[in-house]
């Protein structure tokens, strides 16, 4: 079955919208707006967390709504509601419609069609029994505490969800897409003595549980998490000042989605809030540094067939060799500063309003080696793993703690480092970079982006990467 024919059952012959009647009643909503649609979402999702030797907690949600959309000029009207009734949609037309009262828009022209499906519609939350489930966190917890005798705590999580949603515009398109997503999360805490150190790892994606469920997976999941924590056990203080940074493949990625990214979003620019704001085709990183934002790999966590707009997503160059060339756009910010948009109109659910969001937030590879990029620092910081960050996205400072570090010295990896953040400037950070890795990678799948109290699942990935000048700030005396 398509995702249109899908959706169109889950909202019309099981919820019991009549199809005409809301096609006339969301044209009639848009008359005269420069934008909008009438945003359906059905969705289940559940998790289970395994901690200190039993199952935590378990949970299962159901939820459906709608969002109603009305766009005149720089101005949104959006209402929503819980319930899918023609009655609920017809109350959320009268509020939104006030937005555009008096105003002669024509209404945008809709999205191209794709016939691309990034990922299949299996509902994961049904594949597996409950029983099997808590069994297989179960067995997870054991596997992990056998491994090692310094191991004091494990902590197991998963999460699945299934997403189906229509978007149904004033000229009578429909666009459907249905949304698997999954995710397994293994913490684990080791000791000795009076001193305690953690490591966890995860993974994630648009697929069924079959996937990271099978029992080479998870334990591979675990003999990571056991790794890191037993690496930082080892650890010493780490050093504090002004030093070249490696970063690794994968997940430090992090730090560009967050210290550059986020800038590179159409509102920001639009109001001029953020750092690259008026800086389209001039030099904004050093020569070799290409960032793209793709949405289409298949089965990634950050991917979608189309994105809440119903706009197919795509694959966009933001910076070129250095060079800044474009933006990621949702349809309103891309109407009003006379571009296209990209396919990144995202949302967190029919709750929220759609805005301007990363999906795959990738920096491509060069042609070092990361041997050769290690070799080239005389005494610098190799970070490996991140934890928590922040950024101020009108400056695009940032501050980042690594979760696995290592000291460089003369050109070798050295010691395990504890209590390492990195400081610094995500555009000026960007100038800094001396050389790019042939090793490019996706994180694992574990990502998820905030913004505006909004959150939205996320990929990142870039390769090893030597950056100067960046401030280190250390736990040594």
């Amino acid at each position: 079955m398509s995702s249109l024919a899908l959706t169109d059952d889950l909202f019309y012959s099981k919820a019991g919208l009549d199809r005409a009647r809301t096609e006339a009643l969301v044209a009639e909503t848009l008359r005269g707006a420069d934008d909008g649609e009438l945003f359906l979402e059905y969705a289940q999702s559940e998790s289970l967390v395994w901690d200190d030797g039993k199952l935590r907690s378990a949970s299962f949600d159901v939820s459906q709504g709608f969002g109603l959309r009305a766009v005149s000029g720089e101005a949104t009207g959006y209402a929503h509601a819980s319930v899918l009734s023609e009655d609920a949609i017809r109350r959320a037309s009268a509020t939104v419609r006030a937005v555009h009262a008096g105003h002669s828009g024509t209404l945008a022209g809709p999205p191209a069609g794709t016939n691309r499906r990034l990922y299949d519609e299996t509902n994961p939350l049904s594949e597996m029994p409950f029983a099997d489930k808590v069994a297989t966190l179960a067995a997870i917890d054991a596997y992990a505490r056998s491994k090692d005798p310094r191991v004091r705590q494990v902590s197991v999580s998963i999460a699945g969800e299934w997403q189906a949603v229509q978007v149904m515009r004033g000229d009578g398109l429909r666009v459907g897409d249905v949304r698997p997503l999954v995710r397994v999360n293994v913490s684990v805490v080791v000791g000795e003595g009076d001193r305690q150190e953690s490591g966890s790892h995860g993974t994630g994606g648009r697929v069924t549980y079959a996937q990271y469920l099978t029992e080479a997976n998870w334990r591979a999941q675990v003999d990571e998490a056991l790794r890191q924590a037993l690496v930082n056990l080892g650890s010493v203080p780490a050093p504090a000042g002004e030093m070249p940074i490696v970063l690794g493949p994968g997940w430090p990625g992090i730090l560009l989605h967050e210290a550059i990214g986020h800038g590179l979003e159409g509102d920001f620019n639009r109001k001029k809030t953020s750092a690259f704001a008026g800086l389209m085709g001039q030099r904004v990183a050093a020569p070799g540094v290409t960032v793209v934002d793709d949405g289409t790999i298949d089965r990634r966590r950050g991917s979608l067939t189309v994105d809440d707009e119903g706009t197919p997503t795509q694959q966009t160059v933001l910076i070129e060799d250095g060079i800044l060339v474009g933006f990621m756009q949702d349809r309103m910010n891309a109407r009003l500063m006379d571009m296209r948009p990209t396919g990144n109109g995202r949302r967190q659910s029919y709750a929220h309003h759609p805005m301007p969001r990363m999906t795959n937030t990738v920096m491509r590879s060069g042609d070092r080696t990361r041997d050769e990029i290690v070799a080239s620092v005389k005494r610098g910081l190799y970070a490996v793993n991140f934890g928590g960050g922040q950024v101020d996205i009108t400056n695009g400072k940032f501050v980042f703690s690594a979760s696995e570090a290592y000291l460089i010295e003369d050109g070798k990896i050295g010691p395990a480092v504890k209590g390492a953040t990195i400081i610094g400037n995500g555009p000026d950070a960007l100038t800094k970079v001396a050389m790019v890795g042939d090793d490019s990678a996706m994180d694992p799948g574990i990502g998820t982006c905030g913004k505006e109290g909004q959150g939205v699942p996320v990929g990142v990935g870039q390769p090893t990467l030597r950056i100067d000048g960046l401030t280190v700030g250390g736990t040594a005396a």
